[in-house]
C-alpha cells in the first residue's frame, strides 16, 4: 500500500488525500463491495463510470472514498472530508485484505467449487461501521427489499450528512447515533418504516457503544437487544465486520435458495443449517457463491404487493 500524502497532511478543501491498496491475493473490486450497495439509490454508495464511491461516517467525521480498480489489480483510492485519513485506512478491509480464508475447501460440492474457481476474487468487504450496518439489517427487517431500500434512501437523504468532494450525484453519509435517537415518529412514517422497526432503531441508538461491543463479541449478546433477532445480528456482523461464517436465520429465501442450489430441492432454516456444517467457519462464504453462480430457486410465486400505508 503506498499513501501519496503523508499521514499529518492538510489538503486545500476539495484535494483528496490518495493511495494506492495492492492486495496480495486476487481481487474483483465490484463483487467484492458492491453488495454493500442498498439499491440503485442509495445515497451512501454510488457506482459511476468504474469507481465506486462511499460516503461514510467515521471517528473523524464524514469522509468520502472513491475506488477504482487498475489493470495490475491494485485499487487506487481517493478522500475528501474531515474522515478522509480514517476511510482511507480502511481501504484494506473494505476490500477484503482481512478475509481469511484458510480452511475452506470447495471441492466439498461441485457447484461451490466450480463457483470458486470462476470468482477467484471475490473477497468478504468489511467497513468496521457497526452502527451503520445495525441500522440497515433493522430496516431490512421483515419487508421487501424495494421497501428497505426506499426507507434507508429517504431517512440518510433527509436525515444523514451531505458527502464532501465531486460525488456523481448527491451523496449522504449516514445519520449518526444521536441523530437517529432523535427523528420524530412522523419522519419514521414517512419514510415508510413500520414502528416496530423504528422503536427498535430509536431504543438502539441511545447505547451505540453498547451495540458495537456486542456485535464485535460474538453477535450472540446483540440478541439481547428488543427487536434484534438472529438475523439482524448476522447481517451486521457481514456487512461490518466481514464475518464469513454469519447465516441469516430467518431470511425468507435464503434457505431455499441453499436448499435449491445444494441439493436441487427447497429446504427450512434447519435443513440449510445441516446442509452448510460441512464449511462450518465459511458459511457466509458459501452463501455469496451459490449467488454468485446464479444458483437459487426460481420464482414460484406473483412479486409480493408492497401496500404503502403513508399519507401523500
Amino acid at each position: 500500500m503506498t499513501i501519496t500524502a503523508p499521514h499529518d497532511a492538510r489538503p486545500a478543501d476539495g484535494v483528496p488525500l490518495q493511495m494506492v491498496h495492492r492486495p496480495r491475493a486476487p481481487l474483483d473490486l465490484h463483487a467484492t463491495v458492491a453488495g454493500l450497495q442498498r439499491g440503485p439509490g442509495d445515497p451512501t454508495q454510488q457506482r459511476a463510470g468504474g469507481v465506486i464511491w462511499r460516503a461514510t461516517r467515521t471517528p473523524a467525521g464524514v469522509a468520502t472514498v472513491a475506488l477504482r480498480q487498475q489493470a495490475d489489480g491494485s485499487v487506487r483510492a481517493a478522500a475528501w472530508g474531515d474522515g478522509r485519513e480514517w476511510a482511507l485506512a480502511q481501504v484494506p478491509a473494505l476490500c477484503g485484505a482481512l478475509d481469511d480464508a484458510s480452511g475452506f475447501d470447495a471441492s466439498r460440492h461441485p457447484l461451490i467449487d466450480a463457483a470458486h474457481r470462476r470468482h477467484p476474487g471475490m473477497r468478504l468487504a468489511r467497513t468496521d461501521q457497526v452502527f451503520d450496518a445495525f441500522a440497515q439489517a433493522v430496516i431490512e427487517q421483515k419487508v421487501t427489499l424495494r421497501q428497505a431500500f426506499g426507507a434507508w434512501r429517504r431517512l440518510v437523504t433527509w436525515c444523514g450528512e451531505g458527502a464532501p468532494g465531486p460525488t456523481p450525484r448527491p451523496m449522504f453519509a449516514p445519520p449518526a447515533p444521536p441523530t437517529w435517537h432523535r427523528i420524530p415518529s412522523w419522519t419514521w412514517h414517512r419514510a415508510g418504516l413500520e414502528p416496530p422497526q423504528a422503536q427498535t432503531l430509536t431504543r438502539a441508538a441511545a447505547r451505540p457503544d453498547a451495540v458495537d461491543r456486542a456485535a464485535r463479541a460474538d453477535g450472540a449478546a446483540l440478541t439481547a437487544l428488543p427487536g434484534v433477532g438472529a438475523w439482524t445480528t448476522a447481517e451486521t456482523r457481514i456487512r461490518a465486520l466481514g464475518d464469513p461464517d454469519a447465516v441469516s436465520v430467518g431470511d425468507f429465501h435464503l434457505a431455499h435458495h441453499v436448499g435449491y442450489a445444494l441439493t436441487g430441492t427447497r429446504t427450512d432454516d434447519a435443513g440449510m443449517l445441516e446442509l452448510l456444517e460441512p464449511w462450518h467457519g465459511h458459511r457466509q462464504r458459501v452463501i455469496r457463491l451459490i449467488y454468485a453462480a446464479g444458483a437459487v430457486e426460481p420464482r414460484r410465486a406473483p412479486r409480493l404487493h408492497i401496500e404503502d400505508h403513508r399519507d401523500r
